[in-house]
């Protein structure tokens, strides 16, 4: 019927290995991003972000290499754990002066 939506597709994850492998089918096959995506039922998208991160990661491009990336997130997520350290310890210390008042 129009106007209905169709149920989101799943999200899929796929190995770093097999995006290698897409992204060298892509270089290498003599086919278009579009070709290849469509004969192996990926998104576009993907593939083409799969691609550029590729070429950042060799040098082509400019950018946050994967290493980098993962590194970044990394230092965030501890970052965000020792701002919630904190914020705790400053609780407990407001907590204990005006008990002892």
């Amino acid at each position: 019927m129009a106007g209905e939506r169709e149920e989101p597709r799943a999200r899929r994850a796929f190995t770093s290995e097999f995006k290698a492998e897409v992204v060298e089918l892509c270089r290498t096959s003599g086919l278009s991003i579009a070709q290849v995506c469509r004969q192996m039922s990926l998104g576009e998208t993907a593939v083409r972000r799969w691609v550029a991160q590729a070429d950042v990661d060799e040098g082509r491009r400019d950018g946050l290499t994967s290493d980098e990336r993962a590194e970044l997130s990394r230092v965030r997520k501890e970052n965000r754990v020792l701002r919630e350290e904190r914020d705790i310890l400053k609780r407990a210390m407001a907590f204990f002066a005006r008990e002892t008042r």
